[in-house]
């Protein structure tokens, strides 16, 4: 199944020329995943291939108004569109406070919108996966948020389908983690051909918050940490008196943890994205800074892993122009 990162707003606290404030659009399968909302954000979607979607569930992480302005505007342009389909928002303690104030905004809606606050530590099932919020350190009611697949089946080994005599679609159910009575009565189960369970995939994505525990635990073994980097070293000071991190302190987090990947985001205006890169891959070199409009790709480890593509989102080029294409860690364009 499609996993995917699409990065729509990769800026701190203000908008830039180049880089619109917090929203990341996580794709499962069918499945359209907002985290954060910010101003533009609806006009982000509509600039990307992905389009301005019929979003079933949005997650905010904190109610800091550069995670949350673009909501009153989605929300009113869905009702302006005749929209029916009910939409749930979910967020840390204080969402339904602050949906009390958005509604003089945005007036009365032609859906139903449902109103979730997470504490740190719950767990929404979604059957083969889950989404876990966790607690991150922003001086603030805030929380980020982890997915998590569930480990999938170990591989067909034909060989001992063939010797058992295994076939047509007994193999499928064996695969599903069913066991199958052959003709001759004989029982098989799963694991008499498949090999040793594999691993799911896990994203994570933290907010704003300054380096901690709790995120180090939360994003341990990740295949991609998506950690916010608003300053660099030389404003490590500011970055704690904000409640924020620096580029190197994000690689720390990253490095501790075990992850795959780490994605750095919410960058000040005042930095371009090659020197967060180049601090953070001083202690953890698989770092990359996506722009607005790029994916991250979450393969599965035997398919290569996760993989910036620049530019993913991008409306599709003329065919006399290339792809986008996969940039190594370390090549991102400047």
């Amino acid at each position: 199944m499609d996993l995917d990162l699409v990065f729509l707003g990769t800026s701190g606290s203000s908008p830039t020329a180049r880089r619109a404030a917090s929203a990341t659009l996580l794709r499962r399968g069918g499945e359209r995943l907002l985290f954060d909302c910010a101003e533009g954000t609806q006009r982000q979607l509509l600039r990307s291939s992905v389009g301005l979607l019929e979003l079933r569930e949005i997650f905010l992480t904190h109610y800091h108004a550069d995670h949350y302005l673009g909501l009153p505007g989605m929300l009113k342009t869905f009702s302006l569109r005749g929209r029916d389909l009910p939409l749930t928002v979910y967020g840390p303690r204080g969402l339904t406070d602050l949906f009390t104030a958005l509604r003089r905004i945005f007036g009365r809606l032609t859906f139903e919108l449902e109103l979730v606050e997470l504490r740190a530590g719950q767990l929404l099932d979604r059957g083969d996966y889950r989404l876990e919020a966790f607690a991150v350190a922003h001086g603030v009611s805030s929380i980020g948020y982890a997915l998590i697949e569930e480990p999938r089946p170990g591989r067909f080994d034909v060989r001992a389908a063939e010797a058992l005599g295994v076939q047509g679609a007994a193999r499928g159910l064996l695969q599903r983690g069913e066991s199958v009575t052959l003709e001759d009565g004989r029982a098989v189960t799963p694991a008499d051909v498949l090999g040793p369970a594999r691993s799911g995939r896990k994203v994570v994505l933290s907010g704003d918050t300054r380096p901690s525990d709790l995120v180090r635990e939360a994003a341990r073994g990740a295949d991609v940490l998506v950690h916010e980097a608003t300053f660099c070293e030389e404003e490590r000071g500011r970055a704690a008196e904000t409640a924020h991190s620096t580029a190197l302190e994000a690689a720390g987090v990253a490095r501790d943890a075990g992850v795959s990947l780490l994605a750095l985001t919410h960058l000040s205006s005042r930095y371009f994205g090659p020197e967060a890169a180049r601090e953070a891959r001083t202690i953890f070199p698989e770092t990359v800074v996506p722009k607005d409009f790029d994916i991250i790709d979450v393969r599965f480890e035997e398919r290569g892993g996760p993989e910036l593509v620049r530019g993913g989102a991008l409306h599709r080029r003329p065919q006399d122009e290339p792809e986008p294409e996969a940039i190594p860690i370390g090549e991102e364009a400047r």
